[in-house]
This record gives structure tokens, C-alpha cells and sequence, in this order.
């Protein structure tokens, strides 16, 4: 069964910052893409090399698993602005106006300070296989903090569209949870 949600994408008002922050989730989404179509081509090319010309791949598995987690991760912020996430709106409907801007206020936050420790936590792992110039345990030993930047970039670019939707919700650019008063 699917749904259709009223919520739009999250507005800016005039702001500038909040703009220039809903136009660096939108190029983090373009970039997420673009990875998800190299991971396809990728394993197109896989597909082609092992079973039309009968030979081995050691590179592309591995690089083809990089770039989905990288897109997962770096597209956080995307889909977050277009409110892409899962969503239950059934308690912010039932409520009037001012509770269900509290809720939104509530919500945002909390989910500020998951992102920030998860963020926090990415970096630190990012760091320490940088610092002990980490590779992999494959023929290609690809050096780890390549992929591992993907950490704290998403949740980075993730945490700066939170706030910036915590911010539109307290000055009124937007409307708590995307929900018109109806």
C-alpha cells in the first residue's frame, strides 16, 4: 500500500544561509546519483569482463560497495530536505498548531544530537584509519579513509540540513513536520 504525504520539500523563506544550505543538500543528492550510476556502471563492466571475456575482476566488488555506502550516506541530506524519510504524520495531524510546532522543535533536536554523536564517532573512525594509513584486506588495498570520509561528510552535510530545518520551523519559514493548519 502506498501513500501520498502532504509535506512538500522544506522551504527557505528569504534566507540566504538556508538556501545556500538546501542547495548543498540538492548537490550532495546530484553527487549520491552519480555514484549510484558509476556503482552500476561499475558492475556492468564486472558482468562483462568475468562471464563474456572469462576473466577476474579484483577491483570492482569492492569499489561497487564503497559507492553505494558513500551514496547512502552522502544523500542523507537530500532526501531529508525533500522529508524522504520515513514518516509517521498520524500524532502531528491530530495536533493543533503550536503543540505540533513544539513537536517538530522536539523531534529536530533530538535528531540533531543523534546526528552530531553519529558524526562525531564518523570523524573519529575516519581519523584513526587515516592516521594508520588503514587499507583494505584485498588485492587492491584500497586505502580505507577514502571510503570512510563518507562518514563524516554525510552525517556532516546531514547535520547542517537538521538545522537548518530546525531553524526554518523557529522563525516560521516552514511549516512544522511540512504540514499546512488545515
Amino acid at each position: 500500500m502506498s501513500g501520498h504525504s502532504s509535506a512538500a520539500a522544506a522551504r527557505t523563506g528569504n534566507s540566504r544561509i538556508l538556501r545556500a544550505i538546501a542547495g548543498l543538500s540538492t548537490l550532495a543528492g546530484w553527487f549520491s546519483a552519480a555514484m549510484i550510476v558509476l556503482a552500476v556502471a561499475i558492475t556492468c563492466q564486472m558482468i562483462f569482463v568475468r562471464f563474456v571475456l572469462n576473466g577476474s575482476t579484483i577491483w570492482q566488488t569492492e569499489a561497487v560497495i564503497y559507492l553505494m555506502v558513500a551514496a547512502t550516506l552522502i544523500g542523507l541530506p537530500y532526501v531529508q530536505r525533500l522529508r524522504g524519510h520515513v514518516n509517521v504524520d498520524l500524532v502531528p495531524l491530530s495536533l493543533p498548531m503550536r503543540a505540533r510546532k513544539v513537536l517538530a522543535i522536539f523531534t529536530l533536536s533530538l535528531s540533531i544530537a543523534i546526528v552530531a554523536v553519529m558524526l562525531w564517532y564518523g570523524y573519529d573512525y575516519w581519523h584513526f584509519a587515516w592516521a594508520r594509513g588503514w587499507t583494505s584486506d584485498t588485492v587492491w588495498a584500497v586505502r580505507l579513509w577514502i571510503p570512510y570520509l563518507a562518514l563524516p561528510v554525510g552525517f556532516g552535510l546531514l547535520l547542517l540540513q537538521l538545522a537548518a530545518d530546525l531553524v526554518a520551523v523557529i522563525t516560521g519559514a516552514d511549516a512544522p513536520f511540512g504540514l499546512e493548519d488545515r
